[in-house]
């Protein structure tokens, strides 16, 4: 028999903080079943003492009080998985590579359903910092096609650092030379969501094979600004909703056909924030 399941995923600028600004008490009546959190900055210790009641599995980053990744949920994962595809090359610092990403398997009512926490590096053109993100983009190319092998249901969820569209940002034109809209990172993105088997040509004139996974967002929202998921603590961003949508539910193409409702949590007023980013929520039907 089949259920709906809620699956968050949240960028929480510092698990603790979070919490000490209020996070529990959405999470109290938010009714998620599995959660996807990002730059936590904590241990696996830590993000139990603020998460009491929830099972979770982490990846910390080798730099204390930097990134982390986790994945929260009502019930144990089946199977954890830390490492996103190849080791990164001599050339790439290993410390900005760890506390990334974390892959786990839950079984749902027959079905296995895989969920990613990723947290992709905010990268600078033309610097080494930006190389690394290069790596990652690359290792994400080359893993999704592996998790939606043979109909699987998979979730790459988090914080990636690229709005794909100019939709995607507010101030879209005093951002294509920087990093978050570089025309290459964008066609990454173009070839992730791009028809499965075609051949895509990106917007920084690329081309590759499209890998057919599903934006959620966008697709539940159409062509539309936004909605956006991460704004600026700085100046009247929030207020003036001048964000980013960096935020993603990308699903595999048997998952997309599962979801039944999706949206983006933005606080009612800048006060209320526990994040610099809002939640991103979609319901899927699992079960045989």
């Amino acid at each position: 028999m089949s259920r709906s399941i809620r699956i968050a995923s949240v960028n929480v600028n510092g698990i603790r903080a979070a919490v000490r600004k209020g996070m529990i008490e959405w999470l109290d009546h938010a009714d998620v079943d599995i959660m996807a959190l990002q730059e936590v900055r904590a241990t696996l210790d830590e993000l139990r003492i603020a998460l009491p009641g929830w099972e979770i599995v982490n990846d910390e980053a080798l730099a204390k009080g930097r990134a982390g990744v986790a994945i929260a949920s009502r019930t144990p994962a089946t199977a954890v998985r830390r490492v996103i595809g190849p080791e990164p090359g001599d050339d790439v610092d290993r410390t900005e590579w760890a506390g990334r990403w974390i892959e786990a398997d839950f079984e749902v009512d027959g079905e296995r359903v895989t969920v990613v926490s990723a947290y992709v590096h905010t990268g600078e053109a033309a610097t080494p910092r930006q190389d690394a993100k290069w790596a990652f983009l690359d290792a994400l190319e080359a893993r999704l096609p592996v998790l939606a092998a043979d109909g699987a249901l998979a979730l790459v969820m988090g914080d990636l650092n690229v709005g794909h569209r100019e939709l995607d940002i507010r101030n879209w034109k005093g951002n294509v030379k920087k990093s978050g809209f570089l025309p290459r990172e964008r066609a990454y993105f173009d070839r992730y969501f791009g028809d499965a088997g075609t051949d895509v040509v990106g917007v920084d004139g690329s081309s590759g094979p499209g890998l057919g996974w599903v934006d959620i967002g966008r697709r539940f929202h159409g062509d539309v600004d936004g909605p956006y998921t991460w704004w600026s603590m700085r100046g009247r961003a929030f207020d003036n909703d001048t964000g980013w949508r960096i935020d993603y539910h990308l699903a595999s193409p048997a998952l997309a056909a599962r979801v039944t409702d999706y949206s983006v949590l933005r606080a009612p007023s800048w006060d209320t924030r526990w994040s610099d980013h809002a939640p991103v929520i979609a319901d899927y039907t699992i079960g045989d």
